[in-house]
């Protein structure tokens, strides 16, 4: 018999979490355990509790998840073993009965709310906002009346699991808006690469000066290895102080991103390595033919035979 696995996830149901955790085939016909943040889902995964969970680390239009970000550089014993997209949209919900013009108040999560910030302005204009732990907790405070708001910003498929009144829909400020979600796990080995991978590394600089930047960054363009991400965090312990959030094209097996990663260990105090991974737009990374793995391999063979006094070839 298959074992049974535990997935926590941002709940309760009806969240765009979820959503990206449906995409998850090896997660169908288990149990799927919603939590209150980002903290419990990924403490289900250290204490045992959970197989892995589900959470945002990255938004198209607000950026890198901060929360996200900070806990992957500070609790050691996580990777990512997948990441998936989920296009963000949103509706305007209350009680039953209730219409756009009684909303005085609305409940919403932060990032949902500077989501939708324009279309609130243009047609509620003189509301207040009561922040909300998700997107489905705003408007369960709503349901229940522990919250003084009359509407909630929520996820369209709140009204598959709640009696609710839909006041707008489609009421985010970009169309195109998608969240990036990764599956966060234990340590466990990389996947075979595919093609399409993408690795991500949480990078220190060793020290504030003119270049470290620069310096981290030919450890990729040295290898010809796109950068799809860089974001700063501050290390928290003094001004000045970052930590970089780096997700590269390719995989820890290639020769190109191996010889990356061990550029990257020589020349930071501190590396996190969360994981070698497809990319969730299964697109097939390209490079020079002069990155090429074979390349690597014969310039190392090249080295071994002169150091064994060989004649070059």
């Amino acid at each position: 018999m298959t074992e049974r696995r535990t997935y926590s996830y941002l709940g309760p149901a009806g969240t765009f979490t979820e959503a990206a955790l449906d995409q998850v085939p090896e997660a169908r016909g288990h149990d799927w355990k919603p939590v209150h943040n980002v903290g419990e889902a990924l403490d289900d995964v250290l204490e045992g509790r959970s197989h892995a969970a589900m959470i945002a680390i990255e938004n198209s239009v607000e950026g890198g998840v901060s929360t996200t970000l900070d806990a992957l550089a500070t609790l050691p014993g996580l990777r990512i073993i997948g990441e998936y997209l989920v296009k963000v949209n949103f509706v305007l919900v209350g009680k039953p009965g209730v219409r756009l013009e009684d909303v005085e108040v609305i409940a919403a999560h932060p990032v949902a709310y500077a989501q939708c910030h324009s279309w609130l302005g243009e047609h509620v204009p003189r509301h207040a906002h009561v922040p909300a732990a998700s997107n489905v907790a705003s408007i369960l405070g709503v349901l229940d009346g522990s919250s003084p708001a009359q509407a909630a910003i929520a996820a369209p498929g709140i009204v598959q699991h709640h009696d609710v009144e839909v006041l707008a829909e489609q009421i985010g400020d970009n169309d195109n808006a998608v969240t990036r979600f990764v599956l966060v796990s234990k340590p466990t080995p990389p996947g075979e690469p595919t093609g399409a991978d993408k690795t991500s590394l949480i990078v220190e600089l060793p020290d504030d000066r003119p270049g470290a930047l620069l310096d981290m960054l030919e450890q990729f363009s040295t290898r010809g290895i796109n950068l799809s991400l860089l974001q700063s965090r501050p290390v928290g312990d003094a001004l000045g102080r970052y930590r970089f959030v780096v997700d590269a094209d390719g995989h820890a097996y290639d020769e190109r991103m191996a010889d990356a990663l061990l550029g990257i260990r020589r020349f930071s105090p501190r590396v996190v390595f969360l994981g070698s991974y497809p990319r969730a737009d299964r697109r097939i990374v390209h490079y020079p033919e002069r990155y090429a793995d074979g390349v690597f391999v014969e310039a190392r063979d090249w080295l071994r035979a002169l150091l064994h006094g060989e004649p070059e070839a």
